[in-house]
């Protein structure tokens, strides 16, 4: 089985992230990382402390190591919003029947079996099998759950509307006013497209590979979320008569930051705090030997010990306000983000 990694410029969460594969997967698998511009001399680390791993690169892969490099000289922003889909689509195609996708700075913190969970989501006509969720229990009330089997647990979601394709690109989209005369005529309300979210899983999911393929498709080098969550409706319409489609582990077995983020792209919050010099100072550390990559495992890194590894340059009042704010907007969302 492939367990696929999408990374970019953090090899001190990758390190994280693939030290707890090694401790807490267990079953025939190859890890293979889609890396989409990392500077060479972590990769090289990378590979030498896990040496059975396997690295491709995208195709902007230099490109993305040079805007780090005038980053750190100039600081001209990195375009974050570039993003290698058609490295992680061609990974996917190219990926086992069922398959992990998820991220650089996520990582596994109970132990599972990816042969017995491939057996049983074969055996349960599951399409996907959510490893974790953030520990969100707000989403719970838009879905059903029961036990499929001990350890997996069925998701069925409710009221969801499914439309065919024509009409789901009005309706994701709002082209022709669609969705705002749904919702002036009272059939939708500002929490129905959340809704949809139980058919997806961007960081934490064990996928088959038809159903993966299916919600990234047109991706065009972009995270278009209302395209994917239109893909996915249309996939599940067909599929709505098999009551498993679904799925989540019983308890979660993986975790994510709220703390990091790979660029400045993502998470502006006005806050004097750059994020690329940030991972900077904390790849350097990783990369002579000084940070240590468990540290506070299982829960996430402590800002002490972040701050440990920061100079002059980063305020670190503005840092921790970045955190809450990042925090702040997922916990409203109803995760666990501590």
């Amino acid at each position: 089985m492939d367990i696929l990694i999408k990374s970019f410029n953090r090899p001190y969460y990758l390190d994280r992230c693939l030290q707890s594969i090694e401790n807490f997967v267990d079953g025939d698998f190859v890890v293979k990382i889609l890396d989409d511009g990392t500077p060479e001399k972590y990769l090289q680390k990378i590979k030498e402390k896990h040496p059975q791993i396997e690295i491709l690169k995208s195709k902007n892969h230099q490109n993305k190591v040079t805007a780090i490099e005038e980053n750190l000289k100039t600081g001209k922003e990195i375009d974050g919003f570039i993003i290698p889909t058609d490295l992680w689509y061609k990974a996917a195609k190219n990926a086992s029947e069922y398959f992990i996708m998820t991220e650089d700075d996520v990582w596994f913190t109970q132990k599972i079996n990816v042969n017995n969970l491939e057996k049983n989501c074969k055996n349960n006509q599951i399409s996907l099998l959510k490893l974790g969720w953030l520990g969100n229990k707000k989403d719970d009330n838009f879905v059903e759950i029961s036990e499929i089997i001990n350890e997996i647990l069925r998701v069925q979601p409710e009221n969801l509307l499914l439309f065919p394709n024509f009409l789901n690109d009005l309706f994701f989209y709002n082209k022709f006013k669609f969705f705002t005369i749904l919702y002036r005529l009272g059939i939708v309300d500002n929490t129905t497209k959340r809704k949809y979210w139980a058919l997806n899983s961007i960081l934490m999911g064990f996928w088959q590979k038809d159903y993966w393929l299916q919600i990234w498709k047109d991706a065009e080098g972009k995270v278009d979320e209302k395209q994917q969550l239109r893909n996915a409706s249309a996939f599940y319409r067909k599929n709505k008569n098999n009551p498993n489609f679904l799925a989540k582990l019983t308890n979660e077995a993986m975790k994510t930051t709220f703390q990091s983020s790979a660029t400045n792209s993502y998470h502006k919050y006005g806050d004097n705090f750059d994020v690329n010099y940030f991972n900077h100072l904390i790849n350097e550390a990783w990369y002579n030997g000084s940070f240590d990559e468990i540290q506070n495992f299982p829960k996430d890194f402590s800002l002490e010990y972040f701050e440990k590894f920061l100079d002059h340059k980063i305020d670190k009042p503005a840092f921790r306000s970045w955190v809450s704010t990042f925090k702040t907007q997922y916990r409203n969302l109803g995760c666990e983000v501590d």
